[in-house]
């Protein structure tokens, strides 16, 4: 008879997480997990000298930073999501003062390393990584095979794995719905097993036998924890369990508070004084929680069309004047080049993405959207403009992982890929930089930026100009220009020439001013000596139906806010 392996939040944590272990928390559709703030409670200020591998730490992950519970972090993304993809100053701090060693990954790497431990390989071969600052990892290798030269990442084992999942039965399978970004293989590789909080624990899992992801003999407690991945949200299909949305307006105030001189006290209230699920969704409120399992409806944009319309009547702002240009250049690149799909980056490059794609498609392409979380073919509602956005899962064609998406579509035999991204530096070769400014500030790493720019047929990138965000040369590569032929801005448009290296301005906005005061207008904004194409376009004013679009998507301006 197989034993049960049902306990509390506080007993399994208390036996199965030990001080020096690294701690694996998984990121899929799910962003934190019930145990994580366990775990946190529990080793609040006792030197837990964890290593702490998270594919993306959001606000949340201040929170092992604040009780100095964690020495070392793995990670490809350290900062805020909501409202917008923002460094956040205690990840900077601990990590230019040297308090947190950090070791930084895109997203697949991450995952495919973990995948490299999951199947017990010495290493795994990747298309990542090469050409980047992050090649200098130890884990990292470009050796001669005689097959060529082949890049190798080394395995990342996890001494324990925290996750968040649906259902589960007494035994402890576990089952979970795509997509699932970095998938379960943390929780297949961790030397002791996996501690899995649930949104229920079923009698029999075998109508669900296809959903489930994680073997009993994987997991060492599973724990009943209703609403376990707030404030993140939860996609459940067809499980036998209701799903909710993410409370974004309870990560925005997690992120506040990290800047705040109340956020002990906000830990206090939200952690430490927390000692049970039960207690902590008291806290939530039963309104709050009432309005989120609404929230995960397909359909619940609609009631946020109505509570957060578009302002129609403002001038376009910088933002908006870089997607509307944006994406009308990913349209005229995804018909030059027949692309069968566009990946979408985070904040403004996904909403020139959106439109682009729907400005080829009127054209006639039959180009897909796809999204390193493991979406393609997705359709974006209004309302919001996060591609994460559970409320995108169910108007995809097909929902997979990291792995599906970055690591085999994008760039893969037959799938000819224009990817549209954003970055804080760019250079002069197109070089991006989202991870660190040497000398400077830590932004906030790769994500799946460096995946795709180091695959994809192209790369356009969209952002505001200025002499901070284009140095000669970024002085740390997230992700290498191989693949960048654009950066288009709200003060022209600058490209690679064929066969060129260097971008060089192509065009500039229409306007009443002489064609050579705006060109100077862009070089001066640019922080390289910036070389003109002997014959500069003049990029045509955004419509109202483009700004409409994009405002549609983001009533809000979470991103499109002129700042």
């Amino acid at each position: 008879m197989i034993e049960p392996k049902i306990a509390t939040l506080h007993d399994a944590v208390g036996e199965h997480v030990r001080a020096g272990d690294t701690l694996h928390l998984v990121v899929g559709h799910t962003r934190w997990t019930a145990a994580a703030r366990e775990v946190v409670r529990q080793w609040w200020e006792r030197d837990a000298g964890f290593t702490l591998a998270m594919l993306s730490l959001s606000s949340l992950g201040t929170l092992f930073f604040r009780g100095r519970l964690v020495r070392k972090v793995i990670t490809g993304y350290s900062g805020d999501t909501f409202p917008n993809f923002t460094p956040n100053p205690i990840f900077a701090a601990a990590y230019q003062r040297g308090e947190v060693e950090v070791e930084h990954w895109s997203f697949l790497s991450f995952s495919q390393r973990l995948e490299a431990a999951a199947r017990g390989l010495p290493a795994v071969t990747t298309r990542s990584i090469a050409g980047s600052s992050m090649e200098a990892n130890d884990a990292y290798a470009r050796v001669d095979s005689p097959f060529g030269e082949v890049a190798l990442l080394a395995p990342l084992v996890p001494d324990v794995t925290l996750l968040h999942a649906p259902v589960a039965d007494r035994a402890g399978n576990v089952a979970l719905h795509p997509p699932l970004l970095e998938g379960v293989s943390g929780a297949l590789a961790a030397r002791r097993g996996a501690v899995v909080t649930v949104e229920r624990i079923v009698d029999d899992l075998r109508p669900w036998s296809h959903l489930v992801r994680i073997p009993a003999h994987r997991v060492l407690a599973v724990c009943e924890a209703p609403l376990g991945a707030h404030p993140g949200g939860m996609y459940t299909g067809d499980l036998p369990v209701d799903g909710y949305g993410e409370d974004y307006e309870f990560w925005v105030a997690a992120r506040a508070a990290t800047r705040s001189e109340e956020f002990d006290d906000w830990i206090r209230h939200w952690v430490l004084e927390v000692d049970t699920q039960d207690e902590y969704l008291a806290r939530v409120g039963s309104d709050r929680v009432t309005a989120l399992r609404a929230k995960g409806a397909p359909d619940s944009w609609q009631a946020d069309v109505v509570a957060f319309p578009a302002d129609l009547d403002a001038a376009p702002n910088r933002w908006e004047l870089a997607a509307v240009w944006g994406a009308r250049h990913l349209a005229q690149r995804v018909l030059a080049l027949d692309a069968g799909a566009v990946l979408a980056g985070a904040g403004v490059a996904n909403l020139a993405a959106w439109l682009g794609v729907d400005q080829a498609r009127v054209a006639g392409s039959d180009v897909q959207l796809t999204a390193e979380i493991g979406l393609w073919g997705y359709d974006p509602v209004p309302g919001d403009p996060f591609v994460l956005n559970h409320r995108n899962f169910p108007r995809s064609t097909m929902l997979g992982d990291a792995s599906l998406v970055l690591g085999t579509l994008v760039g893969g035999p037959g799938t000819t890929t224009v990817a549209c991204l954003g970055a804080a530096q760019v250079d002069r070769h197109g070089n991006l930089n989202s991870t660190v400014v040497p000398g400077g500030p830590f932004l906030v790493g790769s994500g799946g930026g460096n995946d795709v720019a180091s695959v994809a047929a192209e790369s356009v990138v969209v952002a505001t100009l200025s002499p901070a965000r284009t140095p000669p040369e970024c002085g740390y590569v997230t992700s290498p220009g191989r693949s960048v032929r654009a950066l288009v801005t709200d003060l022209g448009m600058l490209e690679k020439p064929d066969g060129g290296d260097e971008l060089l301005l192509t065009a500039v906005p229409a306007g009443e001013a002489a064609l050579a005061d705006r060109v100077n207008t862009a070089r001066d904004a640019c922080g390289w000596p910036l070389e003109v194409s002997p014959e500069v376009r003049e990029l045509d004013p955004p419509t109202a139906a483009e700004i409409a679009a994009l405002r549609d998507w983001d009533p809000r301006g979470w991103f499109l806010r002129d700042r």
